[in-house]
């Protein structure tokens, strides 16, 4: 009901204290007959619900696929497959796939390589990092896709570690743990061979160390399991896996990208409901400083360009009052079947008016049957929606569609409002703070209540809806999976006044600068309530401070011996 709040268990999910470092690894729980378990519940990204086997002990069932994105590195590619062929996890259920983006002369694969590795090349006209991903991406015929760069030296169990997770959860990302050895040092493949399988991969190296940056996230997070949405941000190219289903779900590497292209990645897993697991046995090693390490300003340069459109995460980014961006903060959508053209109006007006403005709104009716053919302007049965279809064909933020959306991702928010119920300028941001802040998977605000039930707007978390939706089928019944999603991340009632929601007729005409002006007016308004009540608080004090002065006056000391006290304070002041 409006007001009540509730998570996991009918209260607020509550947060442990940090370990001193990674969950100990456990026996594993049973899988299916493959080995995954994709009915795995995990909260948040808190994985600490899954027990992987200790390395050596599993039985494993998955295959993967290794994918090498390699450009004029045939040294650095040598000593990268020598490693890859000294690997505990089988070989028979492994394959290597080397992406060849434009090498000239083109890359080869060497003697010393795991049998089943096989050279694909960028198509012609194609260059890039993406490219190379996706290439190598779209070749794989694993279970799970492991990427790793051409300069990386794995150890011996490596893959294994990544693997055990898959086995547990069909919806898991894993990252390997990765130290920087010093500039210059090379082994050469032969040695490299030899070390990794023996186990002795660290001692090619005079010393390693992690990134700092990475280290500190991962010390304050307690190894991601309270990173919560933000997991993503250390999603890394460089040794990370993932099951091919939820790569090709999410449509893959982003092509158009050089650079960045493994964090736009890692945010459009997180929208599918991917949890993101730091494995610290996972060992690796990359043979000198990383780019962004030697470069760091100008890599933020570079990818800050681009990476604002992509993420409406970074909202540091994103900071101008009247751009547009490729993918929205928040989607929302109004149903317009059986709505007047004026309820439809003020819905979708306000929700373009807002503070929020990185907003598309799609506008779900019978679109199909508008045909072109003779009729009456003023009478035909669809007016209200012909209306409504003029009104925005030329928006640019506003979309048509027969149908409510499956999922709104990747944008990590998604509102259904019914038309006629008017968002306030701040309604939509305050929502989202809300939902960021305590982490929601759902908030529901009730604009009416009947003996037929209860009509809300709803904001869904993206990635708690995709995640359920893993869990319970596609088809499950809503009632199902806001359960699901209520136990994984909570959910949250409100009434719409405490959002600023109106009726249309109700709510204050969208003009001139709305989205200043009338969050100013709500601001405003919700201050003044605040200081209300802070002054009658105020004045109670005042009152009962004033009977306590009146008390003491009482008991104050008078004539002679109040005389003599003052005397003695002067003197012990001046003594």
């Amino acid at each position: 009901m409006p007001g009540l709040e509730t998570g996991p268990g009918g209260s607020r999910p509550s947060r442990q204290a940090p370990p001193e470092g990674p969950p100990p690894f456990s026996p594993a729980l049973p899988g299916d007959g493959r080995g995954a378990v994709p009915s795995a519940r995990i909260r948040h990204n808190d994985y600490g619900s899954l027990r992987p086997h200790d390395l050596g002990k599993g039985e494993p069932r998955l295959t993967v696929s290794v994918v090498i994105p390699a450009h004029n590195c045939q040294e650095a590619l040598d000593r990268t497959l020598a490693g890859l062929a000294a690997q505990s996890y089988p070989s028979h259920l492994t394959e290597v796939v080397v992406a060849d983006d434009g090498s000239v002369p083109p890359l080869r694969i060497p003697e010393l390589a795991p049998a089943n590795t096989r050279l694909v090349r960028v198509p012609d006209g194609r260059w890039g990092r993406g490219w190379a991903r996706q290439t190598g991406a779209a070749a794989a015929s694993g279970d799970v896709l492991h990427w790793i760069d051409s300069d990386m030296i794995l150890d011996r169990e490596h893959i294994e570690a990544h693997m055990r997770w898959h086995h547990l959860a069909s919806y898991t990302v894993v990252l390997g743990d990765i130290r920087f050895t010093p500039d210059g040092e090379e082994p050469p493949a032969q040695e490299v061979f030899t070390a990794v399988e023996s186990g002795d991969a660290e001692k090619l190296f005079t010393t390693s160390a992690p990134h700092t940056w990475r280290a500190g996230v991962l010390e304050k997070s307690r190894w991601l399991r309270d990173a919560g949405a933000g997991a993503y941000g250390l999603h890394s190219g460089a040794t990370t896996s993932v099951s091919i289903a939820l790569l090709r779900s999410v449509g893959g590497v982003n092509t158009t990208l050089n650079m960045g292209e493994d964090t736009d990645l890692g945010f459009r897993l997180a929208q599918a409901g991917a949890v993101f697991i730091p494995d610290p046995q996972a060992r690796s090693w990359h043979l000198g400083s990383s780019t962004v390490m030697r470069r760091e300003k100008e890599v933020h340069r570079h990818n800050w360009s681009v990476l604002p459109d992509l993420i409406p995460d970074l909202r540091w980014l994103r900071a101008h009052p009247r751009r547009h961006w490729l993918v929205p903060y928040v989607h929302v959508v109004v149903d317009a079947r059986g709505a007047s053209y004026e309820d439809v109006r003020a819905t979708v007006d306000a929700a373009l008016a807002g503070t929020v403005v990185d907003v598309a709104v799609t506008v779900v009716g019978p679109w199909t049957a508008l045909t072109g053919g003779r009729r009456s302007s003023l009478d035909e049965p669809l007016l209200d929606m012909r209306l409504t279809h003029n009104l925005y064909a030329h928006e640019p933020r506003v979309s048509f569609a027969e149908e409510a959306p499956r999922t709104s991702a990747p944008a990590p928010f998604r509102l259904t409002c019914p038309a006629g119920w008017v968002l306030g300028a701040d309604s939509l941001s305050e929502l989202v703070k809300l939902a960021e802040r305590e982490e929601y998977g759902l908030l529901s605000v009730v604009l009416e209540e009947s003996p037929e039930g209860v009509r809300a707007a709803r904001l869904e978390r993206t990635a708690a809806f995709a995640r359920a939706a893993l869990l319970v089928g596609d088809g499950a019944p809503a009632a199902d999976t806001d359960d699901v999603v209520h136990e994984l991340f909570g959910s949250f009632w409100a009434g719409a006044d405490q959002f600023g929601l109106t009726t249309a007729g109700e709510a204050e005409p969208v003009t001139g600068d709305v989205a200043k002006w009338r969050a100013s007016a709500a601001q405003s308004r919700r201050e003044a309530a605040r200081l209300e009540g802070e002054l009658k608080d105020l004045r109670a004090e005042t009152e009962r401070l004033r009977a306590k002065i009146g008390q003491l006056e009482d008991k104050r000391p008078r004539g002679p011996l109040r005389k003599i006290i003052s005397t003695a304070i002067r003197q012990g002041k001046t003594g």
